[in-house]
């Protein structure tokens, strides 16, 4: 193996040390050699971590630039880890509560990225299991030292973490406890190690029992002190968009351009529908589409093999002809994902030697019957060439870029907006030349537009244009934010019910698929302009994509 220079030396470094520091964290990014342990989400570990990042900011300074992939690993770890470092400076771990990014979600996800195949594996799951309620426990230690600061989240978001903390622990009437459902796998894996099963049964009974316990602390002793105000203002909100994107944007313009999007993307559904349902409005024809009468598949087990052929055909005929496609990323999983969280479609990626794949994963909100005119670009955009192909990508050039390049690096800026222009790319390749396949491909972009426009809007406080015939003139509130949602997103009423209250609790996300987008599409047709001629839309996503995930104000010089 060849000498690391030393800026791929701090990389290295700091990947095991922080690994080792968030086992939850390691699982995710897929470090091996953590998986029997949790995160210690106390005020003390987010110290640790925090100086962790300030030691190798430090390193990083005084290490020597010695090539241009040096030049571009160097800038990429001091933008994330210095963005990292103002959020701790301004406590927003002290407030992490939110529909789909608080610790309590991390530990529970990271038992979905576990191997099953051996005893060896559930013993390693029964292990973690077992230390489910100390790391419950530092995640309400830090909720509490935030309450004490004056440092807390939204009514909105705290209810919705005690219903996902009441469903996962089977504590809601209705559900069944995620953590139980492990052992109901393990004996459906055929396991016979009797021992191991009773330890797998005491230690889910252990988390259900973390998980009951924050949903009482969080109703008990949180949610008064919990702020009653939605938006987060304009500092908090510069702050947490520039995380999300890697960039300062001009939130007033963005926010116009949202609506501008909108408009554009209306009119092009108008135009498409006239294809599928002559006649009809953008309402009456998704009506259609979702009746009895549109091309949709029937049960959950049938559906996610429909997502899985869809993947696997996807990536046979994309290999070699749009784009080059490595052996180990051909491997892709369609999963269900479990109750309790978002309903919006989600991507895990592999571990680092490729023997976990890449998976998408679907929650059906109880759903067993899916029409497949709005499925196809989502698959897309989730998949190949969305999100599995870049991230798996990103993990697959070991020789090229630094660990923490293909682990660490990138902004949900970058991550969802090369998603988001993949499903747009596939309409230019031709996989959507069914118009009610393209129409679905426009209510995504519908969608993502309605994101800019509430998610800025609420946070800052904003007014709804006068021209606007949805209130005109109005100030945005989270009441007219759902019926919005729900009139001109155009998906179901409870998805979007699910979305607005996901804008309210990650401000500044929702916005990063839409301005990623915008970057990719801003670069792809400068070097168009650039090359003139020579330009070749496969070279230059390869091109692109081998520089490694990245802020987008570093995308856009390099």
């Amino acid at each position: 193996m060849p000498e690391l220079s030393p800026i791929y030396q701090i990389s290295n470094d700091y990947v095991d040390r922080f690994a080792a520091m968030n086992p939850v964290a390691a699982t995710t990014i897929g470090v091996a050699g953590h998986d029997d342990r949790l995160s210690d989400f106390s005020p003390a570990g987010q110290a640790a971590l925090h100086e962790l990042r300030q030691a190798a900011l430090r390193d990083l300074a005084a290490a020597p630039v010695t090539s241009e992939r040096d030049r571009v690993a160097h800038d990429v770890m001091v933008d994330v880890l210095d963005l990292q470092s103002e959020r701790y400076d301004a406590g927003e771990y002290l407030r992490e509560v939110s529909i789909i990014g608080s610790a309590a979600m991390g530990v529970r996800r990271t038992f979905d990225l576990m191997p099953r195949a051996t005893a060896e594996d559930w013993a390693t799951i029964a292990k973690r299991l077992a230390a489910v309620p100390a790391s419950i426990a530092t995640f309400e230690e830090t909720l509490a030292e935030g309450l004490r600061r004056g440092l807390t989240a939204a009514r909105r978001q705290v209810t919705a973490n005690i219903a996902q903390a009441e469903t996962w622990s089977g504590a809601r009437a209705g559900t069944s406890s995620y953590f139980s459902g492990l052992l109901e796998a393990y004996d459906a894996a055929g396991q016979s190690d009797l021992a191991l099963r009773r330890d797998i049964e005491a230690n889910a009974h252990l988390a259900n029992g973390a998980y009951a316990g924050l949903g009482q602390f969080l109703q008990e002793k949180y949610f008064d002190g919990a702020t009653e105000t939605d938006g987060v203002g304009r500092e908090r909100y510069q702050l947490a968009s520039r995380s999300y994107n890697g960039i300062t944007l001009d939130l007033d313009e963005t926010y116009s351009w949202g609506w501008e999007e909108l408009y554009r993307v209306e009119r092009e559904m108008r135009e498409t529908c006239a294809k599928i349902l002559p006649g009809a409005s953008i309402p009456e024809t998704i009506a259609h589409l979702e009746s009895e009468k549109g091309q949709a598949i029937e049960g959950v087990e049938e559906f996610r093999q429909w997502m899985q052929d869809l993947q696997d055909r996807t990536i046979a005929e994309l290999e070699g002809v749009h784009f080059d496609i490595p052996e180990p990323l051909k491997r892709i999983e369609a999963m269900i994902a479990p109750p309790g969280g978002a309903l919006a479609m989600y991507y895990t990626g592999p571990n680092e030697d490729f023997s976990r794949p890449g998976r998408t994963w679907y929650p059906t909100g109880g759903k067993t019957r899916f029409p497949l005119w709005g499925e196809v670009s989502i698959a897309y955009h989730e998949g190949v060439p969305g999100h599995h192909f870049q991230i798996a990508t990103t993990k697959y050039l070991a020789e090229e870029l630094s660990r923490f390049q293909r682990l660490m690096a990138g902004t949900s800026g970058y991550v969802e907006g090369w998603a988001l222009y993949a499903e747009r790319l596939m309409g230019e390749l031709g996989y959507l030349e069914n118009p009610e396949y393209y129409l679905g491909m426009l209510r995504a972009q519908a969608m993502r537009s309605v994101r800019i426009i509430l998610d800025i809007g609420l946070h800052l406080g904003l007014r709804i244009p006068a021209s606007e015939a949805f209130h005109g003139g109005e100030l945005w509130t989270p009441e007219l934010g759902d019926v919005f949602a729900r009139e001109r997103a155009c998906f179901p009423p409870d998805f979007m019910a699910s979305e607005v209250t996901r804008y309210l609790g990650t401000p500044g996300q929702a916005i990063s698929y839409k301005v990623g987008e915008r970057t990719w599409m801003e670069a792809r047709e400068a070097s168009r302009t650039r090359q003139g001629a020579a330009f070749e839309l496969k070279a230059w996503h390869k091109k692109a994509l081998e520089l490694g995930p990245m802020g987008l104000e570093q995308l856009r010089r390099e």
